[in-house]
């Protein structure tokens, strides 16, 4: 059956960029094609229609494709919650949590589902594109692999090995890999890519000659490095890239920062500008404060305690204006109880006391998509009368949190998997600067971010402005990056890897 596997020599270096831009140019060219990703480490993770999670890069790859996100694109995702520990999910729900040496014992379990579910997917589309993960020459980590060389094998899969120039060292990181592959292994290996190349392609031609000739693999391309508006791949954002714009967005950068992509549809605003806040004097004054999600929400409340950025933010919500995501709307309130020990070993710890409501981290972890409107509380105190206000986005969350006395909610929640569901959202206070929410996404929505934004504009003596929609924007570079991938590599000998020919 027709397939390919995008394999690199190492952590971001484009592996799911490039497969991206496969299935979309796949799909350009009239072929039924699926992303799959055995497993993937990532705490940027998205909920499916149906309530399940998986994670973001095979969501891009998804709508590349043409298909709705679906939990079998990435069957099992790992999210770490320390430097050993990690919340596994298997085909979209919770497995339990464990140890890096009781995973990787775990992981022959997963084989035979993982190939039963490839065959399903072979079955039922033209192409299959699939990523794999870090690198395949992680010698130490071969023997119950099943997400690079391993899975090849279990699916019989032809693979494209990518390497990054942009780092430097890329032939030395092509030629180290193809060396510590087993001869079977380097069999699998048909073609290599150069991506992120910057200059003058001529220089860089005799090297791709001298490669040939160490590892006997063709080159199928040559990928230049470009800036599209599309998602990072996992563990590839930078976070302190900045651009100069009148609205300045400050974003908490926590150390288990989870779902950073709720904060792309701001950056498609020519007028804002995003950056990330580490240490105290980093603060400044900016025009929206984001804490954005978190894996610990505990650890990392007492994170920036320590690191004296919660004072900032405490000093900074006199007159600043604060939007709290999930994590960050927890750390908001009085205070968070973890009775159970879900996240740490300690039972309660003091929020930051700036929105009246007490979050409890519970068993069970909460994942929905979600629509809603705007509430009556937050319609009076942004002067809004149109009637109709939507808002749209995910929810992933361990805690419930409960309203204290006169407590004003944020969103009138509608729908929840897509079935009828009522319900309140998030929190505000009396003056409305503060405000929290557990919608992942929300910026996504054209009604919010607008709002927001435009009340930002008002203040700065800034023209209004009507917001992109995202989710336009992102087919349109979509077919961007096709167009460039597609100059860029030798389409017809893929195409002979993919059907075998």
């Amino acid at each position: 059956m027709a397939k390919i596997m995008i394999q690199g020599t190492g952590s971001t270096v484009g592996k799911s960029i490039l497969t991206a831009a496969l299935c979309r140019i796949f799909k350009q060219d009239g072929y039924s094609v699926v992303p799959f990703k055995a497993q993937n480490m990532s705490l940027n993770s998205y909920i499916t229609l149906d309530g399940k999670e998986m994670g973001r890069a095979q969501v891009l790859q998804a709508y590349a494709a043409g298909l709705e996100p679906e939990a079998y694109m990435n069957p099992i995702l790992l999210k770490p919650t320390g430097d050993k520990n990690s919340q596994v999910i298997v085909n979209g729900k919770v497995y339990g949590n464990y140890t890096a040496v009781e995973y990787h014992e775990l992981k022959p379990v997963f084989k035979d589902m993982l190939k039963e579910q490839f065959e399903e997917l072979e079955n039922k589309f033209d192409i299959v594109v699939i990523e794999g993960a870090g690198s395949p020459a992680e010698i130490n980590l071969r023997e119950n692999d099943i997400v690079n060389m391993g899975f090849a094998e279990l699916v019989d899969a032809p693979v494209l090995l990518a390497g990054d120039i942009d780092k430097g060292g890329v032939f030395a990181s092509l030629a180290g890999t193809m060396i510590l592959l087993k001869e079977n292994e380097r069999k699998r290996v048909k073609g290599t890519i150069i991506n992120k190349f910057r200059g003058d392609i001529e220089i860089l031609k005799p090297g791709l000659d001298m490669i040939y000739d160490v590892i006997k693999v063709p080159c199928v391309g040559v990928v230049p490095y470009f800036n599209l508006q599309l998602e990072d791949e996992d563990g590839a954002v930078t976070f302190n890239k900045e651009k100069k714009a009148p609205i300045d967005i400050a974003v908490i950068k926590l150390p288990h920062i989870s779902n950073f992509t709720d904060l792309d549809s701001l950056g498609i605003e020519e007028d804002v500008s995003i950056r990330y806040i580490t240490r105290a004097e980093e603060f400044k004054n900016p025009d929206l404060l984001i804490i954005p999600g978190s894996k610990n929400t505990i650890e990392d409340l007492l994170s920036i305690r320590n690191e004296g950025i919660e004072e900032k933010i405490i000093n900074y919500s006199k007159e600043g204006r604060i939007i709290g995501i999930c994590g960050g709307y927890q750390m908001l309130g009085n205070t968070i109880k973890d009775p159970l020990h879900t996240e740490t070993k300690l039972d309660e710890i003091q929020g930051m006391n700036l929105l009246n409501v007490d979050t409890i981290m519970q068993a069970e972890k909460v994942m929905t998509r979600t629509k809603a409107g705007f509430s009556l509380n937050f319609k009076e105190i942004m002067n809004i009368s149109e009637e109709e206000k939507s808002v749209y986005g995910y929810e992933i969350h361990m805690g419930d949190t409960f309203y204290g006395d006169n407590t004003k909610y944020l969103l009138d929640i509608v729908e929840k998997n897509s079935e009828d569901f009522t319900s309140k959202d998030g929190a505000l206070n009396d003056k409305g600067n503060i405000m929290g929410t557990y919608l992942h996404g929300i910026f996504d929505s054209i009604d919010f971010r607008e709002t927001i934004l435009n009340e930002i504009r008002v203040e700065k003596g800034l023209q209004t402005k009507k917001s992109k929609t995202y989710e336009s924007l992102r087919e349109t570079e979509l077919d961007k990056l096709a167009d460039l991938v597609r100059k860029s590599l030798d389409m017809k000998e893929i195409y002979k890897i993919v059907f075998n020919r």
